[in-house]
């Protein structure tokens, strides 16, 4: 199921909020988060300031490289929280009421870049936690669908320029994700996935 249709997938859509209301988990979507003008700064300065890198891994029997660029922030292994990026932190942890010690970014170059259907890992804790998603660029399309109900319906959600999708604490157990490749011309996408690794770390903002 396409939820905004052409207008959104081709043009960005109109800005919107929208709770989908999943069994056994949450996800909520706000479209255009970022206005247009915060977008595009944030979406050129990651683009060109990024030490971006194509991570390799194995898959049976050969070495393959990622479909797309990734650089890894906070952590004892990450790079260093950057001005720019705890800005962005700093603006989904408000709305979100969540505190986020990580940040996973990815660079779909173009159509020819994607990841396969999976669910995230868990984290150094070994317990799910939420996921904040932000995008900068070009609009691709995230699909999700249950790990086992044949009776839900796919979903083909838009992620447009400026937006952000909170996926719930249970999301990775019961639901996996996916971002196809395209035949269509299109340009870069960065992807931020804000996470929470560290256990001691106090997850929620007082009073929530």
């Amino acid at each position: 199921m396409n939820l905004f249709g052409e207008t959104a997938l081709f043009e960005g859509g109109i800005k919107r909020y929208i709770d989908f209301k999943l069994p056994d988990t949450e996800l909520r979507l706000w479209q255009r988060f970022f206005n247009k003008a915060e977008a595009d700064l944030y979406y050129h300065t990651l683009l060109k300031e990024t030490p971006w890198q194509q991570r390799i891994r194995k898959m049976y029997d050969k070495v393959i490289p990622d479909p797309r660029l990734t650089a890894y922030y906070g952590g004892a292994n990450g790079h260093a929280w950057t001005p720019l990026l705890l800005e962005i932190k700093q603006a989904v942890e408000q709305i979100t009421e969540i505190n986020f010690d990580r940040v996973l970014l990815n660079l779909y170059r173009d159509g020819k870049d994607s990841v396969a259907w999976h669910s995230d890992n868990l984290p150094a804790d070994g317990k799910h936690h939420h996921i904040a998603s932000v995008t900068f660029g070009d609009t691709r399309i995230f699909k999700v669908r249950h790990k086992t109900r044949k009776d839900i319906q796919q979903l083909d959600i838009p992620l447009t320029h400026g937006s952000l999708l909170l996926m719930g604490e249970t999301m990775q157990e019961h639901y996996e994700h996916h971002i196809p490749k395209t035949a269509r011309e299109i340009g870069p996408r960065i992807n931020l996935t804000f996470r929470i690794s560290e256990s001691l770390k106090p997850v929620y903002f007082e009073g929530r």
